[in-house]
């Protein structure tokens, strides 16, 4: 009996510990959007900073050429364009994610395969130990001593720049991956690779053509996290990247990301202006495009999980 009472009592915590987290999320998310609804429904809101201009040239006048896609909020007049800040969001994340995952996902093969065990137990724990790091301290590392590094050996003009806050990026999304990645290969049956190998196939074709296509869908997870890691981390970004607002795909020039604006920006602006409206709908942004990419990863996840079951 007192068995059944404590089982109950331990499941009715986990339900009131999900339900609270849950409703936690909505909240933030009610609050956030809140701050945001006056660019659909304040006229002044929506005369300085509506949509068109948000996604359009940023400018309160038209026809200018010189003011087309700037974010310049502070000016006698306003341009909140977005199209620099997304540009240099999906540039850093695009340099973090071709620097993270071919380590990430090259050393969770390494050490569930063909890593001796007590090399294993040296490599894992050290390589998750990136993800206790905290970001400022990884931004301070790109600030100092990588921006310089890749000054020099490139011969870039700027020191802060794409590449600098990418790689440093890809230092915070490497552990996650990683992780994940290493927890779905290990997940693949042992009966597998026995099988593999007694058909004559190496401990490298046992890999490539058996545990790899097993845990695909686990690493695409694993890809997937680290994309919403990367999209979403602000202070590395924000000492690492020169915060300057261009629209430019040249990765050797600095950039500004939507996260880094709202850390940059509310602290100062002043409260109820179309500014400040307009840094909580970055926020809304923000939290849509990483719910979606979050819910599109998931979809992936499952289909694939079907096919290599065969439904």
């Amino acid at each position: 009996m007192k068995a059944r009472w404590s089982e109950r009592l331990i499941e009715g915590a986990i339900r009131l510990s999900a339900g609270l987290a849950i409703v936690s999320l909505v909240l933030i998310f009610v609050f956030i959007g809140k701050e945001a609804l006056p660019l659909f429904t304040s006229p002044e809101a929506r005369a300085e900073a509506g949509m068109g201009r948000l996604f359009g040239t940023g400018s309160a006048s038209t026809g200018d050429i010189a003011t087309t896609y700037v974010w310049q909020p502070v000016s006698e007049e306003p341009k909140y364009s977005f199209w620099p800040l997304i540009a240099g969001t999906l540039k850093a994340t695009a340099v973090a994610l071709l620097f993270a995952l071919p380590l990430a996902l090259g050393a969770a093969l390494f050490t569930s395969e063909f890593a001796p065990p007590a090399l294993r137990e040296v490599v894992k724990p050290v390589i998750e130990l990136l993800a206790g790091i905290p970001s400022v301290v990884l931004g301070f590392f790109a600030l100092i001593v990588m921006a310089t590094f890749f000054q020099n050996v490139f011969g870039l003009d700027y020191r802060l720049n794409t590449w600098n806050a990418g790689f440093a990026l890809g230092l915070a999304v490497i552990p996650i991956v990683y992780t994940v990645a290493e927890d779905a290969l290990s997940a693949v049956p042992q009966s597998f690779r026995s099988g593999s190998i007694a058909l004559g196939a190496t401990p490298w074709q046992t890999a490539r053509r058996v545990v790899l296509p097993a845990a695909f869908p686990g690493l695409f997870a694993a890809s997937v996290l680290g994309f919403g890691r990367a999209i979403g981390e602000t202070m590395i970004v924000l000492m690492a990247s020169g915060n300057a607002a261009i629209l430019s795909w040249n990765p050797g020039l600095p950039f500004r990301s939507l996260s880094a604006t709202v850390a940059a920006e509310l602290g100062e602006v002043v409260h109820g202006s179309p500014h400040y409206h307009v840094l909580f709908f970055i926020g809304v942004l923000l939290f849509v495009f990483t719910f979606l990419i979050n819910l599109a990863g998931q979809v992936w996840v499952n289909r694939l999980q079907k096919r290599l079951v065969g439904k």
